[in-house]
């Protein structure tokens, strides 16, 4: 039991919500230890986390939250038990993410072993524990919508990866079932974390390069070369350990391949939208922050060009262009051919960011002082750990689901216009196209029976 007046950060979790997950009105005092700053903490207070898919990016995320001495990793779950086929050929799957974390935990338990995570195959195995405060999802793109509705009714906090959607209609009842359910989600656009973009778009919202005018997104284009060893697209037998029903869930039917899964989802319009969408959760919202129209979007889509692969298997824009146009007169443009990262040009200069860098010109703009009393954009330097940091706070996180999906919309938008191959009217408060029953058609997916939201 604890001592009179503390309480344990689990126990503080389940306290700090009420009917239908909405915060609690009443101030609640956490002692230092509860929120890790009282150097090791307890395992009674540490934020238990179940981790949904466990294949490249899930792999990745897995390992940060390890180095987070706030959380407990206790389940691991994907429909792949073990298997290459990830980025650069890695091994991935349920099983080598449990002994990860085994191995992790091994080293510092004074027996030298682990046995507190356990691993399933079927996600809806860990939303039922009550025992589990957090889920970490990293599934393919089609199970998104899903997966998070399904976590926020269960009760758990959410960081769940980008991009967040693979529809607009999925992307809204996704942020609204968060909402609903009070509860704390992150996405996966750790750029939002990355001190250069942070400091570029509060250059720009600070007027620094005078009025904005255009934005520029450089994205990476292509989709795999099928020619190349490895790339298997005739129907083979689902290899043991896969489900592989599962994996494709609500998405169409379609017989098993190796070129299909894993790694190579992202190139199937089934399963997700190419590289615009891939990385349309990463560039383009840096282009909303820096905007400032992170809870709204653009209202035509104009000059859409897209080379979609045409090899008898892939089908998403290997080649792409197009430009959004918001009710400011602002121009976002959205390229393979623009330079990597987001230009912001203004009237008196510009100032571009990637990972890792930024410079503007003219240079003296990068020593620029944003004073008190000027914009200060949300401030986080490790995006796994704002979240745990917004779990015990309640309070929004960097990337929050609602700014989340305004962003992808910008991708999902130029991925119909670019298909359609003509410009669109788009009201971004309604969410609908203008006068346009075929674009409105493109927006949904019919979900395969029994999956549904």
């Amino acid at each position: 039991m604890n001592p009179k007046g503390h309480i344990s950060r689990r126990g503080f979790l389940k306290k700090s919500t009420g009917f239908a997950g909405a915060a609690i009105a009443f101030p609640y005092i956490v002692p230092s230890s509860a929120l890790g700053k009282a150097g090791n903490v307890a395992p009674s207070n540490r934020i238990t986390m179940g981790c949904i898919g466990t294949g490249n990016q899930g792999i990745n995320d897995l390992k940060s939250f390890l180095r987070d001495e706030r959380i407990q990793i206790t389940a691991v779950c994907d429909v792949n038990r073990q298997s290459n086929g990830y980025w650069d050929n890695r091994v991935g799957g349920r099983e080598p993410a449990k002994r990860i974390v085994v191995e992790h935990y091994g080293l510092r338990a004074e027996s030298g072993t682990y046995r507190g995570c356990t691993s399933y195959e079927d996600f809806r195995r860990v939303l039922e524990r009550d025992d589990i405060d957090v889920v970490l999802l990293a599934v393919p793109d089609h199970w998104h919508s899903i997966t998070v509705i399904e976590a926020a009714k269960a009760g758990k906090d959410i960081y769940g990866e980008k991009p967040l959607s693979l529809t607009i209609p999925e992307g809204r009842a996704m942020s609204d079932a968060v909402k609903r359910y009070g509860r704390v989600f992150q996405t996966g656009s750790q750029q939002r974390s990355d001190h250069n973009f942070r400091r570029a778009c509060e250059l720009v919202r600070n007027g620094r390069i005078g009025k904005l005018h255009t934005v520029r997104c450089g994205l990476p284009g292509g989709t795999p070369d099928i020619s190349k060893k490895g790339h298997r697209t005739k129907p083979e037998p689902v290899p043991e350990g896969f489900n592989y029903d599962m994996w494709l869930g609500p998405a169409p039917y379609a017989p098993y391949c190796p070129a299909r899964c894993h790694v190579n989802f992202r190139w199937l319009l089934d399963y997700s939208g190419g590289q615009v969408t891939d990385w349309g959760g990463h560039h383009p919202d840096i282009a909303q922050w820096g905007m400032g129209t992170e809870k709204t979007g653009p209202v035509k889509i104009v000059n859409a060009k897209g080379v979609f692969a045409k090899d008898g298997f892939y089908n998403t824009a290997k080649e792409f262009y197009f430009e959004c146009i918001y009710k400011n007169g602002v121009k976002l443009i959205i390229s393979n051919k623009d330079r990597g990262g987001v230009t912001f040009e203004g009237t008196e200069g510009r100032v571009w960011a990637n990972r890792g860098r930024h410079n503007a010109e003219p240079k003296s703009l990068l020593d620029s002082v944003i004073g008190p009393n000027e914009i200060h954009l949300y401030q986080s330097d490790n995006h796994s750990r704002n979240f745990i940091d917004c779990v015990i706070s309640r309070k929004e996180t960097v990337a929050p689901i609602e700014t989340a999906h305004r962003s992808i919309t910008v991708s999902h938008l130029g991925n119909i216009a670019m298909r359609l191959g003509r410009d669109l009217k788009w009201d971004p408060d309604k969410e609908q196209f203008i006068n346009d029953e075929q674009a409105e058609r493109m927006m949904t997916r019919t979900m395969r029976s029994p999956w549904h939201l």
